[in-house]
């Protein structure tokens, strides 16, 4: 383990690894979680270095296990714009609400399926797709860092992130979610994610990692 208890950013784990097809269990958020290669944290302080390392790796939200966390837990922002990943500015300075949830269940609002954005996964840098059908309104019924039961509506680009996030609780990555010769046209680079990961793995095997690692 490190000796920094509260680590700036976590390491990313991207497409070939384990935890990313795990089902993700529930948590209190009493817990206290350790992401593997730190000391112990309360899901709080997991909850605000996750937000740390989505900001900095440019994203718009990030779940538990892409850190490395088997849990039902994924934080999510809105911005002032859709533009989340473009651009140099702090993505802080662009934050209209930050979300964070545990356990959540989503709920269709609207079954009408929308295919218009363009998706990428922080766990598959580099890859973006247009295609992935997902439901224009969704509810989402979810514990927050207090233990206070919470439920929200979203729709469009909102909806689609919430949607996003919970599949990698259940172990689904976006790509999944398109036609196989998708994920085929980008066999090249898939290799070259898996066999990072795979090195990182065996990385963290061997003793403390620093929060750079992986990444």
């Amino acid at each position: 383990m490190t000796d920094a208890s509260s680590p700036r950013v976590y390491p990313l784990r991207l497409y070939g690894d384990p935890v990313l097809r795990r089902k993700a269990k529930p948590l209190q958020h009493t817990d206290r979680l350790t992401v593997p290669g730190f000391s112990p944290q309360t899901v709080r302080q997991v909850a605000d270095t996750m937000l740390e390392t989505m900001f900095e790796a440019r994203g718009v939200g990030l779940a538990a296990p892409q850190i490395g966390l088997p849990v039902r837990l994924f934080v999510a922002v809105e911005y002032e714009d859709d533009e989340e990943e473009g651009g140099d500015e702090p993505l802080k300075s662009r934050v209209l609400r930050e979300y964070v949830m545990l356990n959540p269940v989503l709920r269709v609002t609207d079954k009408k399926k929308d295919r218009s954005y363009q998706e990428g996964c922080l766990s598959i840098p580099g890859i973006y797709e247009e295609g992935v059908a997902r439901a224009r309104a969704v509810q989402v019924s979810y514990t927050d860092l207090d233990g206070v039961a919470r439920v929200l509506e979203a729709d469009d680009y909102l909806a689609r992130v919430f949607q996003h996030e919970t599949d990698h609780l259940d172990g689904v990555l976006f790509l999944d979610r398109l036609p196989a010769e998708v994920t085929e046209d980008y066999r090249k680079e898939l290799l070259a994610l898996q066999q990072k990961s795979k090195a990182f793995l065996n990385r963290l095997a061997q003793g403390p990692l620093s929060a750079g690692e992986g990444r």
